[in-house]
C-alpha cells in the first residue's frame, strides 16, 4: 500500500513521544510519574490509531 509523506509524518511524531514516555516510565520506575507516564503511552498509542485512521480515510493519495 502506498502512502504519503503526510503520514509518515504523522507515525514518526505519534512514535517519538511513545518512546520518549516509555523511557521516563523504565527510568522512574516504581515511581508515581512512572506509572503515569506508562499510562500516558498507552493512551498516546490509541490516539495514534485514530489519527492514522482518519488520514487513510479522508487522503486521497493514501486510499
Amino acid at each position: 500500500m502506498k502512502t504519503c509523506q503526510r503520514l509518515a509524518h504523522i507515525k514518526a511524531s505519534f512514535e517519538q513521544d511513545i518512546r520518549f514516555l516509555h523511557a521516563h516510565a523504565e527510568r522512574h520506575e516504581g515511581s508515581a510519574p512512572a506509572k503515569t507516564s506508562a499510562k500516558n503511552a498507552m493512551s498516546v498509542k490509541r490516539n495514534m490509531a485514530r489519527a492514522l485512521h482518519r488520514h487513510l480515510d479522508r487522503c486521497p493519495e493514501c486510499g
